[in-house]
């Protein structure tokens, strides 16, 4: 294990897609260092961008890179962690099975599919009896990184997709917001006709159904560890850490797979903060690949563990 640390404080926030596997990986981490203590708010992956930009945040987490332009100028790593499938949550009584095609979904988010009885969900499920309940948008009111994967998905896979892609996008008026996953999932589990995306973790937490979701190579796959990691096969990995593994051609891959990355600058002033969050990041990237399933995400290729760890190595602590 690693030599003990005396004691630090990191705060970090963001992303809502990773919580359970941060608070998973802090808990872990605590027995290894028990004089770090790890806090993270949550708030969405734009307030974890804007905070680790004002830096009163020492780490944050984003399912989604900086827009061009808005990035911090001090010199700043994208740490990968976990990938985690985005579902398409439903809340159908006596439907325990749904297949879904970009098409379709961009119909039902973008509110042109009004009824669960459309055309176009039969035409996915030709064998299923569908009930003629109104379809309820849940969607997200926050900066969201799950936001801005879901809607790049569907602007990268359908031509029917007419919001535009996002951390947020304007949501037909009869839609419900949520700020953060776990209260999209809430909306999803008190509203019959409700359908929303939600990381995988949240959703399996919620105890919701999810649709399956045809991928680019035409087959409806279901969201699980093992689609997740599928679609990260032959993904290259950008020089600054950060990958693209949306809208898989991959038989066996879920096509909406989202990627997450904690941010973190690649100087530290502070010597036992900088040492503790050398610490911490690397605990997370020697320990992913057996945390992650048992909180339901799926482990980046240790390839991408590789590149961390040499990223991690390379902060310089003051």
């Amino acid at each position: 294990g690693q030599p003990k640390l005396g004691s630090a404080t990191l705060n970090g926030s963001g992303s809502t897609l990773t919580v359970a596997f941060l608070q998973a990986v802090i808990a872990q981490f605590k027995t290894a260092q028990p004089n770090v203590t790890v806090n993270y708010a949550a708030g969405g992956s734009g307030r974890g961008r804007t905070d680790f930009s004002n830096s009163v945040v020492q780490f944050a987490g984003t399912d989604a890179p900086y827009a061009a332009g808005s990035a911090p100028s001090k010199a700043f790593d994208y740490i990968p962690t976990i990938v985690s499938p985005v579902t398409v949550s439903y809340n159908l009584p006596g439907v325990k099975k749904l297949q879904l095609s970009p098409d379709t979904i961009a119909g039902l988010f973008d509110g042109q599919i009004k009824s669960w009885k459309d055309a176009a969900v039969q035409k996915d499920n030709p064998k299923t009896k569908l009930p003629s309940t109104s379809v309820t948008i849940a969607r997200r009111s926050d900066s969201s990184g799950t936001t801005q994967n879901f809607t790049t998905y569907l602007q990268s896979a359908t031509p029917m997709w007419t919001l535009g892609a996002g951390a947020t996008v304007s949501w037909p008026a009869s839609s419900v917001g949520g700020n953060g996953s776990t209260a999209v999932a809430n909306n999803v589990k008190t509203t019959e006709g409700a359908v929303g995306y939600i990381d995988y973790s949240d959703a399996k937490a919620a105890g919701l159904k999810f649709a399956s979701v045809k991928n680019a190579s035409g087959q409806f796959i279901a969201p699980s560890i093992a689609s997740a990691t599928q679609a990260l096969v032959g993904v290259k990995e950008n020089p600054d850490g950060t990958y693209n593994p949306l809208n898989t051609k991959n038989k066996a891959g879920y096509p909406i797979t989202s990627p997450t990355y904690l941010l973190v600058y690649s100087t530290q002033s502070n010597a036992a903060t900088g040492n503790a969050l050398k610490a911490f990041l690397t605990y997370i990237e020697d320990n992913s690949t057996k945390l992650a399933p048992a909180v339901d995400y799926a482990p980046i290729p240790s390839a991408f563990q590789k590149n961390a760890l040499s990223a991690i190595a390379k902060i310089q602590v003051g």
